[in-house]
């Protein structure tokens, strides 16, 4: 190190967690600002959780750490970090472990000064506590209760200790999103009294065993807050989460979501192995509910989230296929997660199958720190209370209770009650009794056969009633069954039913092998999650592919036909001219564009979802014209400048400009108008997600700035000025297009889950059109008005659907072809719906999923005639 160069920064002097990530970015400036490429390859490997090797400095781990300011790195990031900025520079190795050692001590000084006030010193141990050792699964911390769950206080908001809008927008959707995943699994209110006992390693068989009810007030009274729920298949551990939020729920409702944790129950089989579990948990907040990407960071940054993982089990195959992989490597993660100090293990709640749960022990892993509960079997008391609650006396049902009283008192008493002991299998038999079924046929079993077997029988026989009385039972669903009829001519038949519903549980199962080795698969692409845009393969991949790909070259080839009839490319009276050769180029050049769009493997249908007010819309849309016009305008006298005025005037500009410019802001100010209040991408992120398209952006617009120039003839110093503007012009548009389109705006609530499908052709189609307004303003130069309106809508209608529209395209094509084979009816989005309502599918979030998991299995299982 050269004598004139100044001293790396003082780590010691920062008395603040803001000042010693400002000490971390100061170092980096001090090194010479390595690139965090750089950094990544000078931070070396380490081993993750499921001993696969990855970067110990990842470019966007190290850009969110020197960009937050509100927590404490952790150490294993500051060695990592403050060793490649030093030999980034050079700095002499030998003198690496001493500064390291000044980072570490200042480090440690900062994370034993107590909390300020409002973050809540109570909820954390005091000041040098050493942290019990790891439990065994089935123990629970000793420590003092700390304070409920909802009652945790945590930094305020960036910007002040005012309401936080951020948190107050999730509380309202995970409300809404949880009120309707429990009607969806109960069908109303009623639920089996499901209960629970805790495995703390002391006596309780003296005790009552929790429920439902009491599910909140336990888990607020645990210290650390980090819980384990374990149960049978059909036990009830989803239908508990979804109690536990909602309890949680309750007083922020009443109180207000200030300092408070906002509980948000995920599917655990949509993370994927060696994601970081906070990245992930954030990315679920924007995907599922529609947070900007600073505010979940944020929220998660700061532990304003519950996190209550549903379905550790779902994560790895069945049968499994040797140790639970991707279950060891999200405990993995979940047991490197802390609270707000970094000194304590963070709240969490995790359910899982006992079996999964079993096989995890055995592997020697678990959740640190976490108090385990199991699920209890029904008993036949409370079976019978169920039954009486669901038939009173006067229901039709209610003289069919006896029966199934008689069946779990008789000689095969244990092998019924074995089978009914779970309110899954209980609603499995009050569903098929309720669609006409006689009890004492559906729980026949020999009395000398082994209880255990007998127990399978009667389940396999429940499952296979389950749709046959579902399907009867629909028509009195409501709207979904209506259309069904009114689309058919007749309600579903139950062996159409099955068979289709066999066909997206095949599905399922081949998305789970698709995801197996994927680092990154698709939004959606998991053994539970039906997805509108990724079930074309249903209908073949290859086939669907190939079919998309030939509709989309179609599609491309008649828009430029219909560019190059109109705008008189094809005119040769003065000769062949570098000018036809170079739109020809451009039109190939785009055409293969397309082309590869179309034989990508997932396009996605993005846009989010909105439900933007009339009023919001027209105001975007005045805005965007108003803007647009000046830029339209000046668009048009830099073509009359380029072209000399051989083609049009002045008027002709001004005009065709302004009306370009009006057309475009118009239709931009649309889409922004359901934005505001949400989360933008960067112009850097726009280009980064969509660099093909957005270069099929550019190419059209070079097409269509090409023209006017070959018709005047235009110099090569004006045609190369003329076609790299438009270029430029057009990807800009196509950015902003990206920016505008994307995301949720705040006022929109939980919808559909085709809401992004419906979103792609609306998109698609809006941007051909508008291009299509702009093709008809350089036709009309050289054609007549009707030629030049023919030619720009079949271009603008061609080029949405080819080039905007790809998801829905591909989506279209892949059912139809399904529906030809008779693999899934004509009309999809009906039966979904409706089966939604017969209670054989479920809404979660932005997907459909099966009523439970046994019947997905149970529908491509060898035991299934289907």
């Amino acid at each position: 190190m050269s004598a004139d160069r100044p001293l790396p920064p003082d780590p010691a002097r920062a008395a603040t967690v803001e000042e010693f990530v400002g000490s971390l970015v100061r170092l980096r400036q001090w090194a010479g600002e390595p690139s965090l490429s750089r950094l990544r390859s000078l931070g070396g490997r380490t081993a993750a959780s499921d001993g696969a090797m990855v970067d110990t400095l990842p470019k966007s781990t190290t850009s969110h750490v020197l960009r937050q300011s509100g927590r404490l790195p952790r150490w294993e990031f500051v060695r990592a970090f403050v060793t490649a900025c030093f030999l980034s520079c050079d700095h002499p190795a030998e003198l690496i472990p001493a500064e390291l050692e000044r980072w570490r001590a200042a480090r440690a000084a900062l994370a034993a000064t107590p909390p300020p006030t409002g973050t809540a010193p109570s909820a954390l141990p005091p000041t040098g506590a050493t942290l019990p050792a790891p439990p065994p699964a089935d123990a629970a911390s000793s420590a003092s209760p700390a304070p409920p769950a909802e009652e945790v206080v945590v930094a305020p908001a960036e910007g002040g200790a005012g309401p936080d809008d951020a948190v107050e927008l999730l509380v309202r959707r995970v409300v809404r999103e949880e009120d309707r995943a429990r009607k969806g699994l109960l069908g109303g209110y009623d639920i089996a009294p499901v209960s629970f006992s805790s495995h703390s390693g002391r006596d309780t068989s003296g005790e009552e065993p929790d429920d439902l009810h009491t599910i909140g007030r336990f888990f607020s009274a645990l210290s650390p807050q980090r819980l384990l729920v374990v149960g049978e298949s059909g036990a009830g551990k989803t239908v508990l989460a979804i109690e536990l939020v909602l309890q949680l729920l309750e007083p922020l409702l009443t109180a207000g979501p200030r300092h408070r944790m906002v509980p948000v129950r995920l599917n655990a089989a949509r993370w994927t192995l060696s994601r970081p579990f906070e990245a992930w948990l954030a990315e679920q907040l924007v995907r599922d509910f529609g947070l900007g990407t600073d505010d979940a960071l944020r929220l998660v940054r700061d532990r304003r989230v519950l996190p209550v993982v549903d379905g550790l089990d779902e994560l790895d195959p069945e049968p499994s296929a040797g140790s639970p992989r991707r279950a060891i490597g999200l405990l993995a993660e979940l047991n490197r997660y802390s609270d707000l100090s970094g000194r304590r293990p963070g709240a969490v709640v995790v359910t899982c199958r006992a079996d999964r749960h079993d096989e995890l022990r055995a592997a020697g892993v678990w959740l640190d720190n976490a108090v385990l509960i199991r699920l209890h079997d029904l008993t036949v008391e409370q079976i019978a209370v169920y039954l009486t609650a669901r038939w009173p006396d006067g229901h039709p049902c209610a003289g069919r209770r006896d029966g199934i009283r008689k069946a779990l008192s008789g000689p095969a008493g244990r092998a019924v009650h074995s089978a009914l002991a779970t309110p899954w299998r209980l609603l499995l038999t009050v569903t098929a009794v309720e669609s006409g079924a006689d009890p004492r046929e559906l729980l026949r079993v020999d009395p000398h056969a082994d209880p255990r077997e007998g127990a399978e029988l009667i389940a396999r026989r429940l499952l296979e009633a389950y749709v046959p009385a579902a399907t009867r039972l629909a028509p009195r669903a409501g709207r979904a069954a209506r259309a069904a009829r009114s689309a058919h001519g007749t309600a579903y038949q139950p062996d159409q039913v099955r068979a289709w519903l066999v066909q997206l549980a095949a599905h399922l199962r081949w998305q789970a092998a698709r995801t197996i080795g994927a680092d990154r698969p698709p939004p959606g692409l998991t053994a539970i999650d039906l997805v509108p845009h990724l079930l074309w393969p249903i209908g073949g991949w290859r086939l669907v592919r190939a079919l998309h790909c030939l509709c989309a070259v179609l599609l491309a080839v008649v828009a430029m036909l219909a560019f190059w009839t109109g705008s008189a490319a094809g005119d040769l009276s003065a000769g062949p001219g570098a000018e036809q050769v170079l739109t020809l180029v451009l039109m190939t050049s785009w055409v293969g564009i397309v082309t590869g769009l179309s034989l990508s493997s997932w396009p996605a249908a993005a846009g989010g979802r909105s439900d933007v007010p009339r009023r919001r819309r027209v105001t975007g849309a005045l805005v965007g014209a108003l803007a647009g016009l000046p830029v339209g305008v000046l668009g048009g006298l830099t073509g009359l400048l380029l072209t000399d005025g051989k083609i049009f005037g002045p008027a002709f500009a001004v005009v065709a400009g302004g009306t370009g410019g009006l057309t475009l802001g118009t239709v931009i100010g649309l889409t922004a108008a359901g934005r505001i209040g949400a989360e933008r991408m960067t112009v850097s992120e726009a280009i980064l997600a969509e660099p093909v398209t957005l270069t099929g952006f550019g190419l059209c617009g070079a097409i269509t700035g090409l023209a006017p120039l070959r018709l005047a003839h235009a110099g090569p110093a004006a045609l190369v000025a003329g076609v790299s503007g438009a270029f430029v012009l057009a990807f800009a548009l196509g950015v902003v297009f990206k920016i505008t389109t994307g995301g949720w705006s705040m006022d929109a609530e939980l919808a559909h889950p085709r809401e992004a499908l419906h979103r792609n052709p609306t998109i698609g189609l809006a941007f051909g059109l508008t291009g299509g307004v702009a093709a008809f303003l350089v036709f009309i130069m050289s054609q007549g008005v009707v030629e030049s309106l023919v030619c720009a809508l079949i271009g603008g209608v061609t080029f949405g659907l080819s080039f905007g529209a790809v998801a829905w395209t591909r989506t279209v094509i892949g059912l139809t072809v399904a529906a030809t084979r008779g693999l899934l009816p004509l009309r999809l989005w009906t039966f979904l719906d409706w089966a939604c309502e017969a209670r054989l599918l479920r809404v979660s979030g932005a997907t459909y999923q099966f009523r439970h998991r046994e019947l997905q299995d149970f529908l491509t299982s060898p035991d299934s005639d289907g």
